[in-house]
């Protein structure tokens, strides 16, 4: 049995040993600067791709992650079909196919999805409206949005200050509101918002709650359906059908601009779009999401509800059913095979800086023959020769991974400010780039070092 004093003395050997060998390889490396700088440039390059392939993966794996927080990764959106028609009409019409009646995009739909579908949480609807927001002589255009109370919980949209709707607000559609951060700044600037009234459209509404700041940049809220809440005023779904709008009604307004399409004056082409969109749509909501109660069922309730909804509206497909959850699987996918790519170019580079450090030690072999005839004859063992040139050849490979991780920081920064990519270089990554950079120095300098130990050290002291 090895006592610990063995243990120990063996210990001190090995750090000794290793010691000398990594100094005389040093030497060696210093002595030829150049060549060294440029074994190790295909190591330095191959970790640096590794680090800023790491970080853009990462990055985006935050951003799914957050998207996934506003979303919900629960909901189910339904969103109403606009009919679009263009081209040359034609004059003969088939009377034997009969356009089926839809109402559209109901409340009555929201209900039903809630109560008759058991897997569902809530269902909350939604509707939006062009309009103008006023107060203290400022005035700016906005978006009023009409919801249920269970919205802001199925978004995961949490006050910064006040409170929801109460039931009493929304059994009695209340001129309430909650506001954006954007709004409070524009039009609060001196006072505190709750409490106080906002001119919206032409009703006065007060505001009850505000909304915490939350940024989303507009090309994911167009993908993925996410509204930027900070310039948006909320108010309770009643209070938007009884006091703004309500399309499944028709009241005198809608008459008079009715009548103005027949107006030569009032031509189509200089309407606003979102004015011609509004005219055009006639669903009563604009939008129901619906949030399940567990994530795996999410599928299957969409189902249930493209059947329902077919009913509802005469087997007519006027709807829509998205699963943002699945949108940003599916871009986590396809990010991940951009990740795969990268990481198999990354390989390609350590691989040939490998082949590099093979190269260049296989040549050191041979112009220091004698070096070694020379270190034998002294009493040098082929274990000592094996780890001096093995040592070289792990020295140029974790000088080159060393600066690579440097090299990875900068291109990670570079990334994220010229090319707008969230990047995050993680501990992990840094670890796994150095961890490779000094396994690519061992595997390809066995070879050259096991050739070196090799030699025959009266033929090294002969040779010219």
């Amino acid at each position: 049995m090895i006592s610990w004093r063995e243990i120990d003395r063996l210990r001190k050997e090995l750090v000794a040993h290793t010691a000398f060998s990594m100094r005389i390889a040093l030497d060696a490396v210093q002595h030829n600067r150049m060549r060294g700088f440029l074994t190790s440039l295909g190591i330095l390059f191959g970790v640096a791709s590794v680090i800023a392939m790491l970080a853009i993966g990462r990055g985006a794996e935050r951003e799914i992650l957050e998207q996934m927080q506003l979303l919900g990764t629960n909901n189910i959106v339904v969103s109403p079909l606009v009919e679009q028609r263009e081209g040359v009409a034609q004059e003969e019409e088939d009377e034997k196919e009969q356009k089926r009646y839809t109402p559209g995009l109901t409340m009555a739909d929201a209900h039903s999805i809630a109560a008759v579908i058991p897997d569902v949480d809530a269902a909350s609807g939604e509707v939006v409206l062009e309009t103008m927001l006023t107060r203290e002589g400022r005035r700016r255009s906005g978006k009023l949005v009409g919801v249920d109370t269970s919205y802001f919980r199925m978004l995961n949209m949490h006050l910064a200050e006040g409170t929801t709707f109460s039931d009493a607000q929304v059994t009695g559609a209340a001129p309430v509101c909650i506001i954006g951060q954007g709004v409070r700044a524009r039009f609060f600037t001196t006072e505190e918002p709750i409490g106080r009234p906002i001119k919206v459209g032409d009703t006065w509404l007060t505001v009850v709650g505000v909304l915490q700041d939350r940024q989303v940049a507009e090309q994911t809220s167009q993908r993925l359906g996410i509204r930027d809440a900070n310039m948006d005023v909320y108010v309770p779904l009643s209070t938007m059908l009884l006091r703004y709008r309500n399309r499944a009604q028709v009241t005198s307004r809608d008459i008079e601009q009715a009548s103005q399409q027949f107006d030569p004056s009032n031509d189509d082409e200089q309407q606003n779009p979102a004015q011609r969109a509004e005219r055009e749509n006639l669903n009563q909501l604009d939008r129901i999401v619906v949030r399940v109660r567990e994530a795996s069922l999410v599928p299957a309730v969409a189902e249930v509800m493209q059947r329902m909804l077919s009913r509802r509206h005469n087997q007519v497909v006027d709807f829509e059913i998205v699963i943002p959850q699945l949108l940003l699987e599916q871009e986590r996918r396809t990010r991940t095979i951009f990740n795969i790519v990268l990481g198999a170019i990354a390989s390609i580079s350590l691989i040939v800086g490998g082949i590099g450090i093979m190269n260049i030690m296989l040549a050191s072999v041979l112009e220091r023959i004698r070096e070694i005839g020379v270190r034998r004859a002294m009493g040098a063992t082929q274990r000592d020769i094996l780890t001096q040139f093995l040592s070289e050849a792990v020295l140029i490979s974790v000088a080159g991974g060393v600066a690579g991780i440097l090299l990875g920081f900068a291109l990670a920064i570079g990334i994220e400010r010229l090319a707008d990519i969230s990047t995050i270089v993680s501990p992990l990554s840094v670890f796994v780039a150095f961890g490779v950079s000094f396994a690519v120095g061992v595997a390809f300098g066995i070879m050259p070092a096991w050739r070196a130990a090799r030699q025959d050290p009266v033929l090294c002291l002969r040779y010219e």
